[in-house]
């Protein structure tokens, strides 16, 4: 363990976890929205806006300025985030292991938990093949199981559940092997275990990003948004996902707060260091 203390991100799921800090992944996003940024106190508009700070102190129509002078010390707080993500996983194995993962006699407790299982969950079962397919009504007992969990590490410990997303299955076609004469991966049985993680979460009152919706609201999404295989995410549906994320933590009545632009910045005194 190193200092200060920064709150604990931890990122919990399968392989859309696992791959996550690869590919312009979300995973990577997240990690650079919360590592520390101290702005300069002269800094041209383009540059605050590529900060994210248009929320705070940009008006529209302020972009006929070419310089933003602002007093004291702008940036945005930081956080450690944690990836914890296994290709080929299922709510089932999940559940195995969360007391290892995470132990509640731990020193320190998750600020914030993302958690994302279903996608391999709601494989299509087939006699002849071994797959991590888990019947839905077992899915969402498991998921509730680790929410419990999770809500019992700390009083101040924040779950974000991701929906099981939707596929390109024609591109996930491609990449399966052509003697196999049957699917196991379908929108159809995706969408099942999404609205069963979202009616869970809704019954426990916790904090849901809808994936199989949102995705498919940008155009062309099944081709812009997967990489080859049709299921894991390229650098512009991880972009649509991390945002999301961002403004379920904005939107989010949590205290204290984990939006990085409404905390505390780490070493807020002045230094001669910092950018001018």
């Amino acid at each position: 363990m190193v200092g200060p203390g920064r709150p604990l991100f931890v990122l919990f799921g399968s392989s859309v976890v696992q791959f996550s800090y690869g590919n312009g992944g979300w995973g990577a996003i997240l990690a650079d929205y919360y590592a520390r940024k101290v702005l300069p106190r002269f800094l041209p508009v383009l540059e605050v806006l590529r900060f994210g700070f248009l929320n705070l102190m940009i008006p529209l129509g302020f972009s006929q300025v070419s310089v933003f002078k602002f007093s004291g010390k702008l940036g945005s707080c930081s956080a450690d985030i944690l990836v914890r993500g296994y290709a080929g996983w299922n709510s089932r194995r999940a559940v195995q292991v969360l007391d290892k993962i995470f132990p509640k006699n731990a020193a320190i407790q998750p600020a914030l938990v993302i958690v994302c299982f279903g996608g391999n969950d709601s494989f299509i079962p087939h006699p002849s093949m071994k797959l991590p397919h888990v019947p839905l009504q077992e899915y969402v007992a498991n998921m509730e199981k680790i929410a419990l969990h999770l809500m019992g590490l700390s009083e101040t410990t924040r779950i974000i559940f991701l929906s099981c997303p939707p596929i390109n299955e024609e591109m996930h076609r491609l990449t399966q092997d052509p003697k196999l004469c049957v699917t196991v991966r379908s929108n159809e049985s995706g969408k099942k275990y999404s609205e069963a993680c979202k009616q869970l979460c809704w019954r426990m009152d916790l904090k849901v990003i809808d994936l199989f919706a949102v995705i498919q609201e940008h155009d062309d999404w099944s081709t812009r948004c997967y990489t080859e295989d049709g299921v894991h995410f390229s650098a512009e549906g991880s972009e649509i996902v991390a945002r999301e994320i961002l403004k379920t933590i904005s939107d989010a009545d949590w205290k204290p707060t984990l939006y990085c632009n409404a905390m505390p910045l780490e070493f807020a005194e002045d230094s001669d260091y910092d950018p001018e």
